[in-house]
């Protein structure tokens, strides 16, 4: 129960300290849960949101759901969650009332403009995490440019992108398989893990 407790708390701290969604609360889960805690490596780490991502629903959320079943099983799971949502729920029941008051504020408006900004950085931050895990090779490379390029030039769902990748993924490797080929499934390990150190964000 002291876990359990504990990934609540986890979860409790970075729901209402992170701006921007899901992929934006990546490098703070990460922090928290990879870099201060340990509770799980960054290859664990990895995979996490990868599954998040490609699963129905919102990105951190089911992050959540994953590391707290991983670490607590139902238990933890429902306490991360819970965590994780409970604050921005408020948060949001809160300023929806306040909203209607401090709309045509300028300052307002000039800090909206400021998180934005910042949000940006996050998922790009983001991104290149995913990037640094995800792309082994020339396949997943151009498995990762063909999403970016379909996602940002033509009218395809985001549905069918997050469909496609694993499908893509599955058939390269096993037509290498067949083939005889080396079939890469991680980066190797070249240098000693070095503490990854990112800045924690609050309201």
């Amino acid at each position: 129960m002291k876990l359990i407790f504990n990934i609540f708390g986890v979860f409790l701290k970075i729901g209402p300290s992170t701006f921007g969604g899901g992929y934006a609360m990546i490098a703070t889960i990460e922090q928290e849960i990879v870099c201060k805690r340990r509770w799980m490596d960054e290859k664990e780490m990895g995979d996490m949101v990868s599954v998040s991502g490609s699963a129905p629903g919102g990105v951190a959320v089911n992050c959540a759901a994953f590391i707290g079943y991983r670490l607590g099983g139902v238990l933890g799971a429902v306490a991360a969650v819970t965590a994780i949502t409970l604050p921005t729920f408020f948060i949001v029941f809160l300023l929806s009332f306040l909203s209607v008051i401090f709309k045509d504020n300028a300052k307002v408006e000039a800090a909206l403009k400021g998180i934005h900004a910042a949000v940006i950085s996050l998922i790009i931050l983001a991104a290149f995490k995913m990037w640094k895990s995800s792309v082994l090779d020339t396949a997943t490379l151009i498995i990762a440019a063909s999403a970016v390029i379909l996602l940002l030039f033509t009218g395809i769902h985001s549905f069918y992108l997050i469909l496609g990748g694993p499908i893509a993924g599955i058939a390269i490797v096993l037509f290498k398989r067949s083939k005889g080929m080396f079939v890469k499934t991680e980066k190797e390990q070249t240098e000693e893990k070095r503490e990854l150190h990112f800045p924690e964000y609050y309201i």
